[in-house]
């Protein structure tokens, strides 16, 4: 049976005057859309714009929250307490359900952003103390991690996530990802056949060493100078490898999982 994967795209990333990627053209390209809410990037606006786009291309639209971080993009790593972290994420996942329902759309799912995202990968406790608030908000919100400490608790406990990961970014062995402080273009090839790899559960890291990495959801980073190229590169490969790209069902489950 051919795998199936759902492809992902961190996005809504502008800030007022600034624009930041070409959503217009990346997100009919992908099934699933992160939108920043204001913290990392993004503003009122920009949030409706991409609930928007999220609407007229059927797409799964859901919340990209981050650190306070608008300098550093919400990649620098930050010290708060696990109630501030859980905090700052229901107020951001909040702000865009308003704007979401205004818009007569529901939001299917969150996923922290930068720092943010590796720090609650990495802590299981506060990744599930997270997920029971979110769930009050919406008890089929899905919840977007990599298949890591925390994602493997979180399927355990029987919450409702689902396994991402990124083809745009280098692994270490230890299955982490190399966050680049300022993205690069990178070969859309190269990029696609990392997603193939993904598809199948593996991704070789940086020393050559391949390593299990379950995924049911493919990132691609919507910064990226080059993420529409990048997007086409990752879908071509997978329809070629025989990859069944479907979106995550609706409310926090994706099909074949």
């Amino acid at each position: 049976m051919n795998p199936i994967v759902d492809i992902n795209a961190d996005a809504g990333e502008s800030f007022g005057r600034w624009i930041l990627g070409n959503d217009a053209e990346l997100l009919p390209l992908v099934n699933t859309v992160n939108i920043a809410c204001g913290f990392h990037a993004g503003d009122p606006g920009n949030m409706r714009a991409s609930v928007l786009l999220c609407k007229r291309h059927s797409l799964n639209a859901g919340a990209h929250p981050g650190y306070p971080d608008l300098l550093g993009f919400g990649r620098r790593a930050m010290q708060f307490s696990d109630q501030d972290v859980i905090d700052y994420i229901v107020y951001q996942v909040g702000a865009l359900w308003g704007i979401a329902m205004a818009e007569d759309v529901r939001l299917t799912h969150v996923k922290p952003h930068g720092a943010l995202y590796g720090y609650l990968a990495r802590n299981p406790e506060l990744a599930c103390r997270l997920v029971e608030q979110l769930l009050r908000l919406d008890p089929q919100l899905a919840f977007l991690i990599s298949p890591g400490p925390s994602g493997l608790t979180l399927r355990q406990e029987g919450f409702p996530v689902i396994f991402d990961a990124p083809s745009d970014l280098d692994y270490n062995d230890d299955g982490s990802q190399r966050i680049e402080p300022i993205p690069q273009a990178k070969d859309p090839d190269e990029v696609g056949r990392r997603a193939v790899e993904l598809a199948h559960g593996s991704v070789t890291t940086i020393s050559g060493k391949t390593i299990d990495m379950p995924t049911e959801s493919i990132c691609v980073h919507g910064d990226r100078p080059n993420a529409v190229e990048v997007a086409k590169g990752v879908r071509l490969h997978l329809i070629n490898a025989g990859v069944e790209i479907r979106a995550m069902e609706n409310h926090g489950w994706m099909a074949g999982s």
